[in-house]
């Protein structure tokens, strides 16, 4: 799968958001390290705190399908500026580990490619438990 490939589909799941309140669509496009991937969209609630970003849609399934291990995952949020993942997101996506690429794009043209450890500097993860 091309980093062009998993925009494409994040660009499609983006289509697919639930955002009456923001209008601001999010889709992403997680890549498992088997090369299952899992899509999401963001999810907006009427009482705000229940909302769920793209990024943790995507993770939140591949999760609940037995999934631990992820390669990259791809977001689109803005079509005129690159959108990175929220505080929030970054936090979810450490959980399961720093390598994680992560694309952020406005089109399978117009994209940059960061490491999650790069997004989240000194972050706090699993092995920091005692």
């Amino acid at each position: 799968m091309t980093d062009k490939d998993l925009i494409k589909l994040a660009l499609e799941a983006r289509e697919k958001a639930y955002v009456p309140y923001s209008n601001f669509k999010v889709g992403a496009a997680l890549l498992a390290k088997d090369g299952t991937v899992f899509t999401g969209c963001n999810v907006e609630s009427a009482s705000y705190s229940p909302t769920t970003c793209g990024e943790r849609t995507a993770l939140l399934k591949a999760v609940s399908e037995g999934y631990r291990e992820f390669d990259t995952i791809a977001v689109v949020g803005s079509l005129e500026k690159i959108s990175f993942p929220c505080g929030v997101c970054r936090q979810f996506l450490r959980e399961f580990g720093l390598e994680i690429r992560v694309i952020v794009a406005t089109s399978a043209d117009n994209y940059q490619v960061r490491l999650l450890k790069d997004l989240l500097p000194d972050s706090f993860g699993p092995e920091d438990l005692v």
